[in-house]
């Protein structure tokens, strides 16, 4: 097998992401660090190695927000590329024990819940909107 040079493009890796909505609104973090730094997205990561797909789910939302959660299946796939790197994202329906004691950690400047008239006040990283409408997510959202 060939080496890898530096303009090979990134292999990629897979992520996970958690949704989860109470009282109508949506957590989101502020992503303090790595791609999108500053703009707000769904709460997750990279897939663990030996980590089940809820597993990660519930770790990624543990580190960055606190809160223990129940994962309930898949929502949607998205898949995000640049030059550095390439994720393939499953993001989960999740429900959180005590969603008011979020609070921001690991890799998360913030954490909010968000209310569907809300979401226009936050620079989301890209094409998180589209996600959001093509899996039926801001239709739960007041």
């Amino acid at each position: 097998m060939p080496e890898p040079t530096h303009n090979d493009p990134p292999r990629p890796e897979v992520a996970v992401g958690g949704v989860a909505i109470d009282r109508q609104r949506l957590l989101l973090v502020q992503r303090g660090r790595g791609v999108a730094t500053g703009r707000w997205s769904l709460p997750g990561g990279r897939l663990d190695p030996g980590e089940s797909l809820a597993q990660g789910v519930a770790r990624e939302l543990h580190e960055e927000t606190g809160l223990a959660v129940r994962v309930l299946g898949l929502c949607g796939l998205a898949e995000r590329r640049g030059p550095s790197y390439h994720y393939v994202i499953l993001n989960h329906w999740v429900v959180a024990e005590e969603p008011d004691a979020a609070a921001a950690g690991d890799d998360a400047d913030a954490v909010e819940w968000v209310d569907r008239a809300g979401l226009e006040r936050y620079e989301l990283v890209p094409r998180l909107r589209e996600f959001l409408r093509s899996h039926a997510v801001l239709d739960r959202l007041r």
